[in-house]
């Protein structure tokens, strides 16, 4: 019997324990190599963890919802067990078909009927993404090995608008509350225990791992360094009639949107050129001058705020900026990030303006010493050589380490990010 232990991963420096939140896999059933084993929460991310050899599950030493330190064995695969050496789950999972239901899908990459007669073949991320949409997947073609369907394969037939839903509006009435559950602003409105506190009625909800490690997190970055937030206005015409001149251009080029973050990538790296001490971190009495610059660009999720990074990012192109931005968001999104995406940033940029935030005061992401804050792009009258114009401006902010970093420091980052935008050359295709 050849086993392999299966371990908690760490998903950044600074996370030492992580939730074990779902199992995709039972005692005794059969894994393959890369298929999704069972999904972790942690102040970072949360991501679906793939199996890393082909076996049989033999044995689970974490429970959903247990909290276990980083590198600890959580499960043991046999990678040499014949399938009878353990009780295997059934191949196929039929579903009787009920009038007006949206059909009951499980965790595992299984045959499931649409109508007790036709089978179709998914992934778990596929079979999400159908659920949420409340998508036919008997009308979808799959591109995975064996004709499964994929994520991109629901991707493809949610923007070809050829697949129709399940059935109406019950399918997607009782799809719809499951894709929505894991938002934490949904779940304090309800699933908790009632009470009263000072005479006010409450729902009282636990925390899910996530945001109790974003919180830990937050508070630890306030008690380590003093903070303090600079502010600039930077007009963004400039940027705004390249992007609306070269958009469609570049998407057809590029396979991918053009938007706003990578000017602001690009001017931020700058900065940072012109102001190395942002991009350091502080050990004991010294300073660590770091020869990389690591963009770390938080994505806003609906069960919380993920941070992945965009390695070497002074040594990508404007195209290549933004292809690695919008590769590592739908990764993001789709639970899909590898410990590796979340590690080594040394610079941080948060866009809250997407949101219709005008000013913000964006707390550091330790060990980092500065995060670089972006708000609402908002059309207002400006004196230009004494004359009124019109122009898209917005209010950009340096949160900063004040204990290595001062305010001159801050006060040349955000000129030079301003000085990058308003009069940009930079060819974007």
């Amino acid at each position: 019997m050849a086993t392999q232990n299966v371990l908690m991963p760490q998903m950044g420096e600074s996370i030492q324990e992580g939730t074990l939140t779902r199992w995709h896999k039972k005692l005794g059933e059969k894994v393959q190599r890369e298929e999704i084993l069972f999904e972790i929460s942690t102040d970072k991310v949360d991501t679906e963890i793939p199996s890393p050899v082909t076996g049989v599950l033999v044995q689970i030493l974490a429970k959903e919802g247990e909290t276990v330190s980083v590198n600890s064995v959580v499960a043991v695969i046999d990678d040499a067990a014949a399938p009878s050496a353990v009780a295997e789950a059934p191949k196929e999972e039929k579903v009787t078909k009920q009038p007006q239901q949206a059909i009951q899908v499980t965790s595992k990459d299984v045959e499931i009927s649409n109508d007790g007669l036709q089978k179709v073949y998914a992934s778990p991320l596929a079979r999400k993404m159908a659920e949420e949409h409340a998508l036919d997947l008997s009308k979808v073609q799959g591109s995975g090995e064996g004709n499964k369907i994929v994520k991109n394969d629901v991707l493809a037939a949610l923007e070809s608008k050829t697949v129709s839903p399940l059935v109406a509006s019950a399918a997607a009435a009782a799809t719809a509350p499951a894709a929505k559950a894991s938002s934490d602003h949904l779940k304090s409105t309800g699933g908790g225990s009632e009470g009263i506190v000072d005479g006010v009625r409450v729902n009282r909800v636990p925390m899910s791992g996530m945001r109790k490690k974003i919180a830990e997190h937050m508070v630890m970055s306030k008690r380590t360094s003093p903070h303090v937030t600079s502010v600039i206005e930077i007009d963004l015409q400039k940027i705004v009639d390249v992007r609306a001149k070269f958009k469609d251009k570049f998407e057809a080029i590029n396979g991918f949107k053009l938007t706003f973050m990578p000017f602001f990538m690009h001017a931020a790296i700058e900065a940072i050129k012109a102001v190395p001490i942002v991009n350091a971190s502080v050990d004991g009495d010294t300073i660590l001058y770091k020869k990389d610059i690591n963009l770390g660009c938080a994505v806003a999720l609906d069960w919380g705020l993920i941070v992945p990074v965009i390695k070497n990012a002074s040594e990508r192109s404007f195209v290549g900026l933004g292809r690695e931005l919008n590769n590592l968001a739908d990764k993001a999104r789709g639970k899909k990030l590898a410990p590796e995406d979340v590690r080594g940033g040394t610079f941080s940029i948060t866009n809250y303006g997407g949101f219709g935030t005008v000013i913000g005061q964006p707390i550091i992401n330790q060990p980092q010493v500065a995060i670089f804050g972006i708000g609402a792009m908002q059309k207002k009258p400006v004196v230009i050589n004494d004359a009124i114009a019109i122009r898209t401006m917005c209010y950009c902010v340096l949160s900063f380490d004040h204990r290595v970093i001062d305010g001159s420091d801050s006060g040349k980052f955000l000129s030079t990010v301003k000085n990058v935008i308003e009069n940009w050359n930079l060819p974007v295709i």
